[in-house]
């Protein structure tokens, strides 16, 4: 099973491994987090510190937050790659790759700009990414059941919708200590991306209707 996911799967194997590995790391030496989240204000002042722009995307919160992120990427992220390695051949690995990585960075940037001067606010987590992977998807299957909260059924363009405008919601009221601005920017990098890279994708994407 294991040589299965790491043949045909092995970006996202990769990813998976490293963010529960390092996100369970951190749990027990909570000394990390400050070394590894993501501060604006120390990256608008030293560039060299842009690094944390990636190791904030391994490593979370909580066991919750960890969860949450891993079981979504399990099911959307391993999918994905495997639909651009079909689409495309073997350089799919290497694009879904690009996917992630720049949906990570590109998710961040609003959310440096907008707290450069703001010395308390930190954040961590793979959900700007995640937002990439799961819309990059959500292109290719607008139709498929997503289930909200593991629960409630609902079509992938509609989640796909709701999910933009709530995030535009919470980010301008910017009070539950969520970093949405990472969620909305990461969906639409994922979304732009993708149509960048599969230039037929908006057809095929109507033509499921």
């Amino acid at each position: 099973m294991l040589q299965h996911y790491l043949f045909n799967f092995p970006v996202a194997s990769v990813i998976f491994a490293l963010t529960i590995g390092l996100s369970i790391y951190v749990f027990s030496n909570p000394q990390w987090f400050g070394k590894l989240m993501l501060h604006p204000y120390s990256i608008s002042r030293d560039k060299s510190k842009f690094y944390l722009v990636f190791t904030s995307g391994l490593i979370h919160k909580d066991w919750m937050h960890l969860l949450f992120n891993m079981i979504t990427f399990y099911y959307f992220g391993f999918a994905l790659e495997g639909i651009f390695v079909q689409e495309m051949g073997s350089i799919g690995h290497l694009m879904f790759a690009l996917l992630y990585i720049v949906g990570l960075i590109l998710s961040d940037i609003p959310t440096i700009i907008r707290h450069k001067n703001d010395y308390g606010y930190h954040s961590l987590g793979a959900s700007g990414a995640i937002s990439a992977v799961l819309f990059s998807f959500i292109l290719f299957y607008p139709t498929t059941k997503l289930y909200i909260f593991f629960a409630i059924p609902m079509p992938a363009y509609l989640f796909a919708g709701l999910y933009l405008v709530y995030c535009i919601y919470a980010s301008k009221r910017a009070n539950d200590g969520i970093n949405h601005d990472a969620h909305l920017f990461g969906a639409l990098t994922g979304l732009i991306l993708t149509i960048l890279m599969f230039p037929g994708i908006i057809n095929h994407f109507i033509g499921q209707f």
